[in-house]
């Protein structure tokens, strides 16, 4: 069963082109599943009925993890499945009667457009890592990123004239993403200032580097944001994360079509970008109480 799954993880890598992330996601999945199978004696992936399967989401649930970590389980075992079937391995999928959990929609967590200024407003400019944070926040609020997109960036893959960024998502699909002005500004100071002093006698291709010229981690600039957070006295829970969901519901709250958003997002399913239509009704709904005359 290991080597089926490492044939899988290989299909994954190769043919669908998944990010290493997503890679190692699915690969905590499976060594979930078959350790599993191989505590209840099911050693042959054939033997592995519905039966067992239940009996694996049971096990699942008495171990205290959600409805959505059991569905994310379940969706990477059922494409395990589905690629067994494709390649002819098993004769019946044992997963065809099994619904996902329901979930619910999870709605992001965001700051308010004031909060993302006071979180900017912390950075200290003054100094080299100052400017460094200033700009990894600005462009990844100017620009949606994730913030495993922001640490890879390249200097290459930033054109401050143009006022764009070259980003490589999901799937190593490219898209290119305009920034702002407070972004250009923050990062040309990081390069022409903040960067030099930072790499010293040593180079770099990443747009972003930590200690002796090495790239930022995304752990490294997690610890940045909650930082900063606390400095500006945002009370509510702040993550990279939260600085790519505010991007687009203050874009959509400000007026912007859902599809140029996606585009930006680097969403393949518009499904994925509509969540924030739920947060901009939300914010719609709260003007309309606060300044119509006949609330």
């Amino acid at each position: 069963m290991h080597e089926l799954a490492d044939a899988y993880m290989d299909y994954l890598t190769i043919e669908k082109g998944l990010s290493a992330n997503s890679i190692t996601a699915y690969g905590t999945d499976m060594s979930s599943y078959i350790n599993y199978l191989g505590d209840n004696e099911i050693e042959n992936i054939c033997d592995a009925d519905t039966t067992a399967i239940l009996g694996w989401l049971v096990h699942l649930t008495r171990q205290g993890l959600s409805a959505r970590s059991r569905a994310r389980h379940l969706i990477s075992i059922r494409g395990f499945y589905k690629y067994l079937a494709g390649e002819k391995l098993i004769s019946a999928n044992p997963l065809k009667d099994i619904d996902i959990p329901k979930t619910g929609q999870h709605l992001p967590g965001v700051i308010s457009v004031h909060e993302v200024e006071l979180l900017l407003n912390a950075c200290d400019a003054t100094t080299s890592k100052g400017q460094r944070n200033l700009a990894m926040m600005e462009i990844m609020y100017g620009a949606g990123l994730r913030v495993s997109e922001l640490v890879f960036l390249k200097v290459v893959d930033v054109n401050l004239d143009a006022g764009l960024v070259r980003v490589m998502g999901k799937g190593a699909k490219e898209r290119i993403v305009p920034i702002g002005s407070k972004a250009k500004t923050a990062a040309r100071l990081w390069l022409d200032q903040g960067r030099p002093m930072e790499l010293k006698q040593l180079s770099s291709d990443f747009l972003f580097i930590a200690r002796a010229g090495k790239p930022m981690t995304r752990q490294g600039f997690w610890k940045i944001i909650k930082k900063h957070a606390l400095v500006a006295g945002i009370a509510r829970p702040v993550s990279p994360h939260t600085l790519r969901h505010c991007f687009a519901t203050h874009l959509i709250e400000g007026g912007a079509d859902l599809r140029s958003v996606q585009t930006m997002l680097g969403h393949s399913d518009i499904s994925t970008t509509q969540i924030y239509t739920h947060i901009s009704r939300d914010h719609l709904i709260k003007m309309h109480h606060e300044f119509h005359p006949r609330k």
